[in-house]
């Protein structure tokens, strides 16, 4: 049984709430790390309440425990403190003195009318890696703005390349730039403590979703920077290779992403599209992109001839990428994805199966694999715990703090 994981001993102060900074700690707690996620009294990380669906109990009635909640809160232990409350602030400092990190979502100079902003700590907790994720950063004009994803996914230029050229701008499904600044935050959280472990050092980091969101722009980004021209909406369709789109089969969808000329070719004479082989607007990528609108013309009419099973058994045997256009369900029911254990059950109390379906790690380490050790927690389960266990207190201690408001 694997007892040691890459993060254990590892100890961070999460004063993070909706999803960046909880996608961010919720990774750093599946490798190890002791996750103390601090939750206000009676009201708690905002998601908890943005349902429906939320777990069912055993009379089949909702529970208090949201699904987005669950998305990105496992392996977290939950503290309610309030720091409003002074007694709250000096609780707060007395863990950031036992933690290697403290990772924060408040606005900018939320934490510092506290007496919790890095330069007001960063003197008395040198060893500390202090991790702030706003909308804009901790400079510039819109620093002092709240940040949302989907105002990130705007202005950051996403949107401008997403959906159909003649429809409205679209942003991407899920909050993507929260998840993506969750995941920069993590590796650089990673890159901050090996620092601090070789020098003692600790230091500030300052993500935010604009940044980001521009960062995963990647080639579309760099097309314009480049080039000088603005990139237009493509639908499915991609910049730089065709074919690559989805096309109508005679019972559904299949995407079609040729990367290279001999996959073209092969798919030209798995389709029968002869002419379309030996056609010279078609020879090459950089050809294939000049004409793109007469090719797209003229493939539909063989890609409806045959199901979308058909397609995909055919564009296996011929090495051409080809991929059907699941729903979620789909996604969950599909064998790879169930071999690769992209669908996890935990405990959960509040649960009346008992258990929870969650979204398993991506990350397959060979020695040193995620582990799922606890499931998101009730607000302030672990109030009580964490305050024995780290800072020694006693009953009669936790219960006078509690009285004065500060859990």
């Amino acid at each position: 049984m694997q007892t040691s994981l890459p993060l254990t001993g590892v100890r961070v102060f999460d004063l993070t709430r909706i999803l960046a900074g909880p996608t961010c700690t919720q990774l750093l707690g599946d490798l190890g790390a002791d996750i103390i996620k601090v939750e206000k009294p009676f009201v708690g990380d905002d998601t908890r309440t943005w349902g429906p669906p939320y777990v069912k109990d055993r009379l089949g009635n909702d529970t208090t425990e949201s699904a987005y909640y669950l998305s990105a809160n496992r392996n977290k232990r939950s503290v309610t403190i309030d720091l409003s409350q002074p007694a709250g602030i000096e609780l707060a400092k007395k863990f950031v003195e036992k933690s290697d990190v403290l990772i924060e979502n408040f606005k900018v100079g939320g934490l510092a009318k506290l007496g919790l902003g890095y330069e007001d700590i960063r003197e008395q907790f040198p060893h500390l890696v202090y991790c702030s994720v706003t909308g804009f950063g901790q400079t510039g004009p819109y620093a002092p703005r709240a940040g949302y994803d989907f105002l990130a996914q705007g202005i950051g230029g996403i949107m401008s390349i997403t959906g159909a050229p003649e429809g409205e701008p679209v942003k991407v499904g899920v909050g993507i730039a929260d998840v993506m600044t969750g995941m920069y935050a993590s590796t650089a959280i990673l890159a901050a403590l090996r620092h601090r472990d070789a020098t003692g050092e600790g230091q500030h980091i300052d993500t935010c979703l604009l940044d980001t969101q521009i960062s995963w722009l990647i080639n579309e980004g760099t097309n314009y920077l480049i080039s000088g021209e603005i990139p237009k909406r493509l639908g499915n369709e991609h910049p730089n290779i065709v074919p690559y789109k989805v096309f109508s089969t005679s019972d559904g969808y299949v995407i079609l992403a040729v990367g290279n000329d001999r996959q073209f070719k092969d798919w030209c004479t798995a389709a029968g599209a002869d002419d379309l082989k030996d056609d010279e607007r078609f020879k090459t990528n950089p050809l294939r992109i000049k004409n793109r609108e007469v090719l797209y013309q003229k493939m539909p009419s063989f890609m409806k001839r045959k199901t979308t099973k058909e397609w995909l058994s055919i564009m296996e045997e011929v090495k051409v990428p080809c991929s059907p256009v699941n729903n979620i369900e789909q996604v969950f029911d599909d064998p790879h994805v169930k071999h690769r254990e992209m669908k996890i059950e935990m405990d959960h109390e509040l649960s009346g199966s008992g258990k929870v379906p969650l979204i398993g790690n991506p990350l397959k380490l060979s020695a040193t694999p995620p582990q799922y050790r606890r499931p998101p927690p009730t607000l302030g389960q672990h109030t009580e715990e964490v305050l024995s266990e780290m800072l020694e207190l006693n009953s009669q201690e936790i219960k006078e703090l509690r009285d004065k408001g500060a859990i």
